[in-house]
């Protein structure tokens, strides 16, 4: 009787999954389709799931028209940056106050879930005060420390579950076992954080790949300018764009995004438990 009873609720249940991931992938294979069409395509009263007369003309046009390389070799940059320098900076953090719980960890803890609800514009004016002060206006490394800080409170949230999860018995049994703090936190506790910590790297990458308000407000030159915000140079007056080479320049701007995380996911998930066996 259970097992009847399993069977249309698991159906309904990849239903139910299948329905959401067609849902989550639309705007992204409408976007595919539109890069590969025509210009007579795209202005048809009839559109199509898939373009009749495939073209390239549409990416040749994005890469004539705007400097997208050299754009995403920004974006790369700082993305990449602020990723590394976020997981450094909240790793021991997390750690701290994970182990160390004490009403000063919970109210850090608090704060850093209150801090992600401050919209981006009550905080632009300060940073760019602070920036301007430091001399870091129209550079790569300020845009990178305002990633950081955007991000960080978010990944010690992250990370600082991730700890929790690894059982303190552990670490207790590599003490007893003869192991220091050290050898400790590098053969136990690493191995068993590597998911978390790359998680939250994909996480911190991923939003600064993506962000466009400040990049748009503190970099001021083409040269310095990131992807995002060379993409609204498609969108001409009074909101008329470019279809076509903005859907092909879309579409290579979701690419590393993908790609990282299709490379990543399983080593997050295929180092689940590496460090819970003792060496």
């Amino acid at each position: 009787m259970s097992l009847r009873t399993s069977r249309p609720v698991r159906a309904g249940q990849y239903a139910a999954l299948l329905c959401y991931l067609v849902f989550l992938a639309f705007p992204f294979l409408w976007l595919i389709s539109t890069a590969f069409k025509p210009a007579t395509e795209l202005g048809s009263l009839h559109p199509t799931w898939i373009p009749e007369h495939p073209t390239l003309d549409n990416f040749r046009q994005a890469f004539d028209e705007q400097p997208l390389l050299r754009a995403a070799g920004n974006s790369l940059i700082a993305a990449l940056s602020a990723g590394v320098i976020a997981v450094v900076i909240a790793t021991p953090m997390a750690y701290v106050m994970a182990r160390h719980r004490s009403r000063l960890s919970t109210a850090a803890t608090g704060w850093v879930v209150v801090s992600q609800a401050f919209p981006f514009v009550l905080l632009i004016i300060p940073l760019f005060l602070v920036l301007k002060h430091l001399h870091l206006i129209n550079t790569l490394w300020g845009l990178i420390m305002v990633y950081v800080v955007w991000s960080l409170p978010f990944a010690l949230w992250m990370l600082v579950g991730y700890v929790r999860a690894v059982p303190a018995e552990l670490e207790e049994a590599a003490a007893v076992d003869g192991a220091g703090r050290l050898r400790t936190l590098v053969s136990v506790t690493a191995p068993l954080l590597a998911p978390g910590i790359v998680a939250t790297a994909l996480f911190a990458f991923i939003t600064a790949w993506n962000e466009f308000f400040f990049a748009l407000v503190l970099l001021k030159t083409p040269e310095k300018q990131t992807l995002p915000v060379v993409l609204t140079h498609f969108l001409g007056a009074e909101g008329a764009s470019d279809l076509g080479p903005l859907a092909a320049a879309a579409f290579l701007a979701t690419l590393p995004s993908l790609v990282l995380f299709a490379v990543i996911q399983r080593r997050i998930t295929g180092g689940m438990l590496a460090g819970a066996v003792k060496s």
